[in-house]
Order: C-alpha cells, then structure tokens, then sequence
C-alpha cells in the first residue's frame, strides 16, 4: 500500500501492525516466538479465576479467556493505543470429568493433581481470543492426554523440581512431565498453553502480518 502524504507533503509511513499478549506466561511468549510472532507489549490481566457454581470446563476457559481479553482492552483503551493493534489472551483449564483442577502453588496441591490424573485420561482446554481493528474471534481447542500410573516416587521427584508451580493442573507437558505422557489427541501447544494453528489462523483471518519474520510476504 502507497504511503499517504503527510502536511508537508511527505510520504507518512503505513501504519505499523502491533501485537500485545494479555499475559505474563513465559510459555505462551515463547510459543508465539516459536512461530516467528514478537508481541510489541505484554499485558497481563489480574482477574479472579475462581470457577463458578457447576460451571463446565469448556465454559470456564471461555469465560476467562474473554475476561482477560476484555481487562486488557479496557487498559489499552485508557492509554489510546488500540488502533491498528491486535490483541491475543488465553486461558488453560484442566478437568477430570467435570471436575476442574487447580494451577497448583504448594507442593500438597501439586500432589494432589497428580495423583488425580495417574493412569487415566483427562482433558484440557484452551480457549483463544483475538481482538483485532476489525473486531474479535475466539476459538477453543479440547485435547485429551492419559498419564502413565505414576507411582509415589513419580510424585515425590516431580513434586521436588518445583516445575508444576502455576501449572494448571500441577504439570508442564513441555517439561519433566512429558515422561508421563502416554497418549496425547489433540494439539500439544494447546495443553502448553496456546494453540498455535488456531491462534495463528485467527490474527491471519484478522489481517495481522503472521508471516513478516519468515522472510517472505506477510
């Protein structure tokens, strides 16, 4: 696109595509670099997680997905700075059943988790959410994993290196706890912490240059 002549009749540069993530995950960075994607911003949202009475999992990742979007568009707005920016949030939820697990902060709640999900087979969902100039999408992702029979060493150890915590569900599947991993159906950055297909689709649905670090078109 031709740039536009500014007053003094200057070329005035295009506007430049901004990306903020509404987190403070390593993870979901680290994810967005993998695909050649570097946030301008990190804007994490403070909000309150607690499920709701008899909420469904799904439901609960949506909800908190949209809740963080929302808190860091009110603060983008508040500072004038949502033009020609694409915002991204998400939110992790594992569940056994209907029953959702915790992101584990002590050792007991770590403990916990693991020995709920040993030997059998939960889900996780990631819902993603994009707000764009154009507007806002959204997708959840479900992916179902089975851990091995872990046994009480299993636990002990894992629960030593300290990675589960913050972890939904008290593991990080792109650590030490991928050794637990028996099968996986779904999409493995999903259970990380943000579905890169899905993510990348949408900001490449919304206009966003997803390709403008490979080193061809955008």
């Amino acid at each position: 696109m031709d740039a536009i002549p500014d007053s003094t009749g200057t070329p005035a540069a295009a506007p430049v595509a901004r990306l903020v993530l509404a987190s403070a995950s390593p993870r979901r960075l680290a994810l967005l670099q993998q695909v050649g994607i570097e946030p301008d911003a990190l804007l994490p949202a403070d909000i309150d997680e607690t499920p709701r009475k008899s909420e469904p999992p799904r439901e609960l990742a949506r909800r908190l997905a949209r809740t963080k979007l929302a808190a860091a568009e009110a603060v983008l707005r508040a500072e004038g700075g949502t033009v020609r920016t694409w915002l991204v949030a998400a939110d992790t939820v594992v569940a056994v059943g209907r029953r959702v697990l915790p992101k584990a902060e002590v050792p007991d709640e770590a403990a916990d988790c693991l020995r709920m999900l040993s030997g059998r087979q939960h889900r996780v969902y990631t819902a993603v959410c994009v707000l764009s100039p154009g507007g806002r999408r959204e997708r959840i992702v479900e992916s179902r994993v089975r851990f091995k029979r872990l046994s009480g060493r299993d636990i002990q150890a894992y629960v030593a290196s300290g990675e589960w915590r913050g972890k939904a569900g008290g593991y990080a599947i792109q650590g030490l706890a991928g050794a637990f991993v028996v099968k996986l159906v779904g999409s493995h950055s999903a259970v990380v912490g943000l579905p890169l297909y899905e993510t990348v689709s949408l900001l490449d649905g919304e206009g966003f240059p997803v390709r403008a670090a490979w080193g061809g078109p955008a």
